[in-house]
């Protein structure tokens, strides 16, 4: 899961929907109360099962080693066949508009010749 949320599209497509989630508390009142009781029981439900499920993690704990190793190495190599994990959202939109532009430019200068 760290390394998931350190790759760069999805730690920057987390700061995007936090940033926006903050401004969105912020510009309506009446959201923000719904928000923070959610955000409150969220909390107290996660706080909950933290302590019921510490036993079983501790038995599990070889196993989810094994999982984590599998798994990292999966992502290092979806990571290689996928440059595109190691880029910001905001660089992915910008390269993404600038692809478009080109090709309605390339349309363009088909049609008008």
């Amino acid at each position: 899961v760290k390394e998931v949320a350190s790759l760069s599209l999805v730690s920057s497509a987390c700061e995007v929907v936090s940033a926006a989630y903050a401004s969105t508390k912020e510009s309506h009142p009446c959201l923000r109360s719904v928000c923070d009781a959610a955000e409150k029981g969220v909390q107290s439900v996660t706080e909950a099962t933290a302590s019921c499920v510490q036993p079983v993690l501790a038995t599990l704990e070889p196993h989810v080693a094994a999982a984590s190793e599998f798994a990292s190495k999966g992502l290092d190599k979806l990571g290689e066949k996928l440059p595109l994990l190691q880029k910001p959202v905001e660089q992915i939109l910008s390269d993404t508009k600038e692809l478009v532009a080109s090709r309605v430019a390339d349309v363009k200068g088909a049609v008008s010749s």
